[in-house]
């Protein structure tokens, strides 16, 4: 079984973890749970916590330093999920050992981690989208700061009981995933903020993906959210990207239909493992 140490990544350390991310993105469909992206977009909370595991045997035991050993897998806590993207060569049995740890009663599901014991979820599942570059014409203007406050409140709207604020976006453009960040916004005729998307770049010649997009309730079935998303889609493909994925729960019937008015396909269904006799 492999030697390995899990380190637990603030914000500004998250680096070596972008970089195993980076490394481990297919040109198509993302294979794990996380993609770069998922980490950026984590990256808005100011306690964020991104856990790093290494394989102990290329470093010193003491080492504090998780650049300096090779990266096995990336995951963090989304909630009750642990959710973790791991590399090709990975040893899944003992990474599921060392998640033990984070697998306390109450967080009770994995995605894309195996835990023995535990079962898909056939209650719920989600549909990877993948969508293949083209000409792209449309609504949608990429974000700058001006457009900070109008971009957050579109978020604000469509996803009941977020927070989401100025601060927050600031603080995912100024971490170390701000960079592979692009931020689409489409204005209804009147210039009121619509809908808006945010891409994430994986690195040349790999699969981009879209977290979050949104559409404001009082602008919605007027093509404003898919002008968003094929805006941000198109500046992925302008910096290289192969493809560009998004992942919705399938119970979520509107977004599968926004998703494939844009132009993306289905590729791939994911279950998370859960606990046996949760709840």
């Amino acid at each position: 079984m492999a030697s390995l140490a899990r380190h637990r990544l603030s914000p500004a350390d998250t680096g070596p973890a972008l970089r195993a991310l980076r490394a481990w993105t297919p040109p198509d469909a993302p294979s794990g749970s996380l993609h770069p992206g998922d980490v950026g977009w984590l990256l808005r909370l100011d306690d964020a916590a991104v856990y790093l595991w290494t394989d102990a045997r290329t470093s010193e035991p003491s080492a504090a330093d998780p650049a300096e050993a090779a990266p096995v897998a990336v995951g963090f806590l989304d909630g009750p999920v642990l959710r973790v993207t791991t590399a090709p060569d990975a040893d899944l049995a003992a990474l599921a050992a060392d998640a033990e740890d984070l697998l306390v009663p109450g967080n009770d599901a994995t995605d894309g981690l195996p835990v023995p014991g535990w079962e898909p979820d056939t209650e719920e599942h989600w549909l990877v989208f993948s969508w293949t570059p083209e000409p792209v014409s449309g609504r949608a203007a990429e974000i700058t700061g001006s457009d900070a406050a109008d971009r957050a409140r579109v978020h604000r709207a469509a996803f009941a009981g977020s927070t989401f604020s100025v601060d927050h976006w600031r603080r995912m453009k100024e971490s170390p995933a701000g960079h592979l960040a692009v931020d689409t916004l489409v204005r209804t005729p009147s210039g009121d903020p619509a809908a808006a998307a945010t891409g994430w770049f994986g690195g040349a010649g790999r699969c981009g993906l879209l977290e979050p997009v949104g559409t404001h309730p009082d602008h919605r079935g007027h093509g404003y959210g898919r002008d968003a998303v094929r805006g941000a889609c198109a500046a992925l493909a302008d910096r290289g990207a192969s493809a560009v994925a998004v992942l919705t729960p399938a119970s979520n019937e509107a977004a599968a239909a926004l998703y494939r008015s844009a132009g993306f396909t289905v590729v791939r269904e994911n279950h998370d493992w859960t606990r046996p006799g949760r709840g």
